[in-house]
């Protein structure tokens, strides 16, 4: 099923709202319950996990915004947003399960998640780029 820019567009709002939603509820988790509990590393790693969260769902509104002023651009665009939100799976998730578990093998999905990151960055930037040029 094909989407169109306004579909994506509402459904890339709703996923963002959603993970910031996500990303404050976790972190007054982490801040009222887990500074008890963790250890420092653990809660460094807790705090990091919310914060790409945050930057990267904002990502995801900017990545629908720009979209609806960039039609042409619409698929490198829509592949930037799912890079970013599978990155926010990677690598927000396995820091948030390594700091609940210490379960070490999970780390080895973060430099994915950041590597997605990148692609995504690099994906939204080449769409503005080649928009510029037409």
């Amino acid at each position: 099923m094909k989407l169109t820019n306004r579909a994506v567009f509402l459904r890339c709002i709703a996923i963002a709202a959603g993970l910031l939603f996500l990303a404050v509820a976790l972190g007054a988790f982490g801040a009222h319950a887990l500074t008890k509990i963790f250890a420092a590393k653990q809660l460094a790693n807790w705090h990091t996990a919310i914060n790409y969260m945050v930057i990267h769902a904002f990502a995801l509104i900017v990545v629908a915004v720009i979209m609806q002023f960039l039609p042409k651009q619409a698929k490198r665009l829509q592949r930037a947003g799912q890079a970013f939100l599978l990155g926010i799976f990677l690598f927000s998730g396995s820091l948030y399960i390594w700091a609940l578990t210490l379960y070490t093998p999970l780390v080895y999905l973060t430099p994915i998640g950041g590597l997605l990151f990148l692609i995504g960055w690099g994906l939204l930037f080449l769409a503005i780029r080649k928009a510029a040029k037409e």
